[in-house]
């Protein structure tokens, strides 16, 4: 008789050395928040902070009302997105993005998006920048992700970056005073005074 491999329930229990696949993180049952990147894992920022969460609270609010009656829809973690990567084992890489826009249903189920979204954004918390602004970086512009855009606290700025030719372009950063607007979805548009009036 074949053994019942027993499910993980504890983070600790996990070779961090060891790679893994989608099939294999959906059968972890611990309470930490962790992302795939090319089979290995990656521990996530404790609990977002308090600015974290205003600022993901504004985003989202304007951008769900500005897409209550389109065809794509906005998500916000804890989500997950199995994203191809072509240098990469398939279903290797899972991520968990702050927001994101899907404008193709078909990459919608019941565990999340099965592939790239067209637009992401990451929100910058202490600690987490190397992961956001590079290993993401990378990733996102592989697996096909349309637009980039970080939101960075601490200088109060924005950074929005296109994909051409499969290469990200990063346009000037918006800081206080401008207006955030991205190539992709001229509609979205960001005040950087308002997104950061309540942010301390």
């Amino acid at each position: 008789m074949d053994k019942v491999e027993e499910p993980i329930t504890d983070y600790n229990q996990l070779d961090l050395s060891k790679s893994y696949t989608w099939v294999e993180y959906m059968k972890w049952k611990f309470t930490e928040r962790v992302e795939l990147i090319r089979g290995l894992i990656v521990k996530m920022s404790p609990a977002p902070n308090v600015n974290h969460q205003k600022l993901l609270s504004q985003i989202f609010g304007s951008w769900f009302k500005i897409w209550e009656n389109a065809p794509c829809q906005v998500f916000f973690a804890p989500f997950d997105v199995r994203l191809p990567i072509p240098s990469a084992k398939k279903d290797s890489t899972v991520v968990q993005p702050d927001l994101c826009i899907i404008c193709d249903e078909n990459k919608l189920d019941e565990q999340g998006c099965d592939g790239a979204p067209d637009l992401v954004l990451e929100i910058l918390s202490p600690g987490n920048s190397k992961h956001d602004l590079d290993v993401k970086f990378k990733l996102y512009e592989e697996s096909g992700v349309k637009e980039y855009w970080i939101v960075q606290p601490e200088s109060r700025d924005v950074l929005v970056y296109t994909l051409q030719n499969g290469c990200y372009i990063g346009l000037r950063p918006f800081a206080e005073g401008m207006v955030v607007q991205g190539l992709l979805f001229p509609e979205l548009k960001l005040s950087v005074d308002d997104l950061f009036k309540n942010v301390k």
